[in-house]
């Protein structure tokens, strides 16, 4: 494995940080001890961040990585130091948490005849409130990076760094960061905070280019925040998010991952990672597997000197046209 400092900061991550949305499969007893099973191995492998969020599993996922680390502590009693725990909120489920607090006391929320609707909620009171539920969750006393789901439109950015701040006071998050934020959404944020924004969780793939082309990762190096890529295999390994890929196109990216694949004696999957890691900006791929064989073989993609030509002869056939 190998690890990086994530931006403006003191601790070292893994560069490939394992994505903890599945362990909970559906909740049953075979899908729990399968993600138990995949936490031990990415711990074996070498991953020292985990990646969660509130909403994953309903709270499952935490509560599963919670049990595990109870157990893991016990044989490791100085493994916390080691590793990166992070968390993400700022995604209200319709009807799941019902309204409280200021927002259910205004008199512009008496809308009890209607029915709830998915939201987003960067207020302070959800802001602390969803940490203590994943710090309940997790086992945890301390989170090492909070992180804002997605963009809230009504975001009020000194309300948010109020809940930063008492959260950081508090010795409840030691950093921060966002997911999902455009470029000026992140610089809006940032001017607000005391402290840096270590990361910006985006979905990076050979599908979504986003953020190559909108300023995200551009900002990302000028300012030293950390990318974190979610979904860096769609479009390959399984459609990616609002897929837009033609037939033709799939074919076309499939020879040549194919031949890449083989030049480097590497599975298709793995070459694809190999492209991200290869962006300056230090992407860090989140990998989601249950299956102990892939987060182990994941790691190729670090040790795959991957040269400049063959990425833009990857980003060629992903266009279908020639680099201008």
């Amino acid at each position: 494995m190998h690890y990086l400092t994530l931006s403006k900061s003191d601790i070292k991550s893994s560069r490939l940080i394992y994505g903890c949305m599945r362990i909970a499969g559906d909740n049953s007893s075979a899908d729990r001890i399968k993600g138990k099973i995949a936490l031990r191995a990415a711990l074996d492998a070498g991953y020292t961040h985990f990646d969660h969020a509130d909403i994953y599993g309903g709270g499952e996922c935490e509560s599963l990585f919670g049990e595990v680390f109870s157990e893991l502590l016990a044989e490791q009693p100085n493994l916390r130091e080691n590793l990166i725990i992070t968390s993400k909120a700022g995604i209200r489920r319709a009807g799941y948490p019902e309204n409280n607090g200021s927002e259910s006391n205004s008199p512009e929320s008496d809308c009890s005849e209607l029915p709830f609707t998915q939201r987003y909620d960067f207020s302070k009171q959800y802001i602390l409130d969803s940490v203590e539920g994943s710090l309940k969750r997790l086992n945890l006393d301390y989170l090492d990076l909070f992180l804002l789901h997605r963009p809230d439109y009504l975001m009020n950015i000194s309300e948010v760094a109020q809940a930063f701040d008492e959260l950081k006071a508090s010795g409840k998050v030691k950093h921060f960061g966002v997911s999902n934020f455009k470029p000026s959404q992140l610089s809006l944020l940032q001017s607000a905070c005391s402290m840096p924004l270590l990361v910006n969780q985006v979905e990076i793939n050979i599908h979504n280019i986003d953020a190559f082309e909108n300023g995200t990762l551009d900002q990302c190096q000028q300012l030293g925040v950390t990318p974190i890529a979610w979904c860096p295999l769609g479009g390959v390994v399984y459609p990616a998010w609002g897929n837009t890929f033609s037939v033709e196109d799939d074919q076309r990216i499939s020879v040549e991952v194919a031949k890449q694949a083989n030049k480097y004696q590497v599975e298709p999957w793995v070459l694809i990672l190999a492209w991200l890691l290869k962006h300056p900006a230090n992407i860090c791929p989140i990998i989601g597997s249950t299956t102990p064989e892939r987060i182990v073989a994941a790691k190729q993609a670090l040790e795959i000197n991957y040269s400049r030509e063959n990425w833009y002869r990857l980003f060629e056939a992903r266009n279908g046209i020639a680099v201008p």
